[in-house]
């Protein structure tokens, strides 16, 4: 697999990546943007300039984990996530886009705020997988005894190889 990311000069960060997984992340990374529409905001032109908007905790156990309450009173969580969500939706789309933007095979050069947006956009990639596999703790024990002719294994290892890259990513940037 790839060399992942290290570190460049003046805080630029060097990814490399092989064709195979360029397009592995760009699916993953479509898929969240997909997930990550744009947040609903209020029919009021002031609320909508502003981004206030919807203030409903989602349903979905994925966007659960990606907007996940503020508060344990259900009255605070829903006034805080009112004035935050679509600001959020808007800055995970962003981070998402600019992955689709800069994931090449090869070498790419990224610039620290490049860096960032993938690091945002990896975990959020990592927390959307790891929901829908209902990933534990034990998830490098359960890789290390899955067959390779378990269904499930290809999305496991995925998983096992998103982490290697936030990881290396992390390490390049600090």
């Amino acid at each position: 697999m790839s060399s992942g990311f290290s570190a460049g000069r003046d805080g630029s960060v060097i990814a490399r990546f092989e064709a195979a997984e360029v397009s592995l992340l760009r699916s993953l990374v479509s898929m969240l943007l997909g997930l990550v529409s744009p947040g609903e905001t209020s029919d009021d032109p002031l609320e909508r300039a502003l981004g206030i908007g919807a203030a409903q905790a989602p349903t979905d156990p994925v966007l659960a984990r990606l907007f996940p309450s503020a508060y344990e009173d259900e009255k605070e969580a829903t006034e805080f996530r009112r004035y935050t969500e679509a600001t959020l939706r808007d800055g995970k789309r962003a981070d998402a886009r600019t992955v689709l933007e800069t994931a090449r095979s090869g070498r790419a050069d990224l610039t620290p705020e490049q860096a960032q947006a993938w690091l945002r956009s990896l975990n959020d990639v990592r927390l959307t997988l790891g929901t829908k596999l209902d990933v534990t703790e034990e998830v490098h024990d359960e890789i290390a005894t899955m067959s390779e002719d378990d269904p499930r294994y290809p999305a496991y290892v995925t998983y096992d190889w998103l982490t290697y890259l936030q990881d290396s990513l992390v390490r390049a940037l600090w």
